[in-house]
């Protein structure tokens, strides 16, 4: 099957999750796509810089699905438990294990390897697996929890910034 659509990956979105987008996509739907999760990811409470990265992380996952993995991928956006996740699959011949590993930031004057690096430094969790059959890449983003939406209240400790895992 050459000209068929991408499957959609194996994972199982858990039940107590809300599916917000669940898509094929090619380099031709690329732009309205990142729409797409942009006004999903701000409605489900992202906003400012931490909507900016999430986005911006997104758009390097899709942007390596169409160039490295078969010019074509899947993506699905879901919120659950306090945070956003978006997971990108493709079907190419993965990653090798010496770039997932290598967590140095690319030189400035590198042209390519920017895509894993930022969506991993813009995140605040990321997994991948890979291997002959594709990649998959998890991402997520914690959302602000109803208590500490709106003014500071001096007898409430503010939230700090999320840590990142997978540094």
């Amino acid at each position: 099957m050459t000209n068929a659509s991408p499957r959609a990956p194996r994972t199982v979105v858990p039940i107590e999750s809300t599916l917000l987008i669940a898509e094929a996509f090619d380099q031709a739907r690329a732009t309205e796509l990142r729409h797409s999760v942009t006004s999903c990811a701000h409605a489900a409470g992202l906003a400012g810089q931490r909507l900016d990265d999430f986005v911006l992380a997104v758009n390097e996952l899709i942007t390596n699905a169409v160039r490295h993995g078969g010019g074509q991928g899947w993506l699905r956006l879901w919120r659950q438990a306090g945070e956003l996740v978006c997971e990108v699959a493709d079907h190419g011949s993965g990653i090798s294990s010496r770039q997932l590993d290598d967590r140095s930031r690319p030189a400035p004057d590198t042209a390519g390897g920017w895509g894993l690096w930022l969506a991993r430094e813009l995140s605040d969790t990321m997994e991948v697996e890979t291997g002959e059959a594709g990649t998959t890449v998890r991402i997520s983003a914690a959302l602000a929890s109803a208590e500490h939406v709106g003014p500071h209240r001096a007898d409430q400790p503010r939230s700090g910034p999320v840590s990142r895992r997978g540094r």
